[in-house]
């Protein structure tokens, strides 16, 4: 058998059988896609897995499709069909096994293959808040930036800020639909799929001109999860394709990731209820490829504002934290809360004094105003 014979077997079968189809998938693996077409056709007897109304109903499908028709209307659109076994077919895919795609409709001029190996799904709800949008955009072009492509569904809301995000960067973003590459849904995303389509890569598992439904975009979630090296939930109710995705990416052993929103929003519940599980907690691009990304892609460091008070030795900042907030005490009064010797209260008590934490009033020491000012430098007295 040809590979051409290969592919119009698999494009036949993609008219034919949903996404996601395990038994088809058994059918292929046992039997090759010659065979399976072989027995949908015509030649040879039912298949194992199915009830007979199922098989009939399998074959019609078969007796009125055009693979070949599939194929030219594919071309014509620019796009190709890409195959298990094809330099350009992800590997990775096939973790989904029995499950995984009979094939992907790819339009867009990049590798699949090579664009897949580092890349990153970010997904969460349609209906997003504004702060959402903000962080599905930020994350798109910072992840852009770092050279990770960017793998969403093209919806509204989320996945939408993804992908706009990544194109702002001028950075490579995927589109995974759960219809026909040729015909953009949702259609007020015509524009932005098309952009994508241009500038990316929008690819799907249905033939040219297939509608969308329910379950195909629960399909459709299990192809972006392992297509990519890990999943980032940007809000996500409860109930959400974006939990799917987020579950599915678990179970193939990828790497899981949450970014946090208000602890009232129900828009997040789904989200925190990841991160009470095993996904981890993220804020910004450069904490997702640290997560993700090759040994040695590590995001800064995080802390507070460094203070003047922060630089001192510890000797100094245990002298000065001996002196009250208001009025001023003795070097004998300071060395005792210092746990130290008066001669060496003073010493410190002089460079304190340089560096403009104390000042000297008679006999007395005390914080000078912005000191006093900073907030927690001396001790209450009460």
């Amino acid at each position: 058998m040809s590979e051409g014979d290969e592919r119009l077997h698999r494009a036949l079968l993609a008219r034919v059988v949903e996404p996601g189809d395990e038994i088809c998938g058994r059918w292929l693996r046992e039997h090759g896609a010659g065979e399976v077409v072989r027995r949908l056709t015509g030649g040879g007897q039912q298949l194992p897995g199915v009830t007979d109304t199922r098989w009939a109903g399998l074959r019609a499908r078969a007796e009125r499709t055009d693979p070949r028709g599939d194929l030219a209307l594919a071309r014509d659109s620019g796009t190709r069909f890409v195959c298990p076994g094809d330099a350009e077919w992800p590997a990775q895919l096939d973790d989904l096994g029995d499950a995984g795609p009979i094939g992907l409709w790819v339009r867009g001029l990049p590798s699949l293959r090579m664009w897949a190996l580092r890349s990153v799904a970010v997904v969460g709800a349609r209906a997003c808040t504004e702060y959402g949008a903000h962080m599905a955009s930020t994350l798109g072009a910072g992840l852009a930036e770092r050279g990770w492509v960017v793998v969403s569904g093209g919806a509204y809301g989320v996945d939408g800020a993804a992908h706009r995000g990544a194109l702002g960067a001028g950075g490579a973003t995927v589109a995974v639909l759960a219809c026909g590459v040729d015909r953009p849904y949702p259609r007020g995303h015509t524009q932005l799929i098309t952009r994508i389509a241009e500038q990316g890569l929008v690819i799907g598992e249905l033939p040219p001109g297939d509608h969308p439904t329910p379950s195909r975009f629960i399909q459709r979630n299990r192809v972006i999860a392992a297509l990519t090296r890990g999943t980032v939930v940007v809000e996500a109710a409860y109930r959400s394709g974006a939990l799917v995705t987020a579950r599915a990416a678990q179970r193939l052993g990828r790497s899981t990731m949450g970014v946090p929103g208000p602890a009232t929003s129900g828009l997040s519940a789904g989200v925190h209820e990841l991160l009470r599980g095993e996904a981890v907690l993220v804020t910004d691009a450069a904490e997702v490829a640290e997560f993700v990304g090759d040994m040695g892609e590590l995001a800064p460091a995080r802390r507070g504002p460094v203070l003047p008070r922060d630089l001192l030795d510890p000797a100094a900042a245990r002298v000065l934290a001996a002196l009250p907030a208001r009025d001023a005490v003795s070097r004998q009064e300071v060395a005792r809360g210092a746990g130290t010797t008066e001669d060496d209260a003073v010493a410190r008590l002089y460079e304190l004094r340089s560096l403009g934490f104390v000042e000297r009033h008679g006999d007395g020491w005390k914080l000078t105003h912005r000191a006093a000012e900073s907030g927690g430098t001396g001790r209450e007295r009460g």
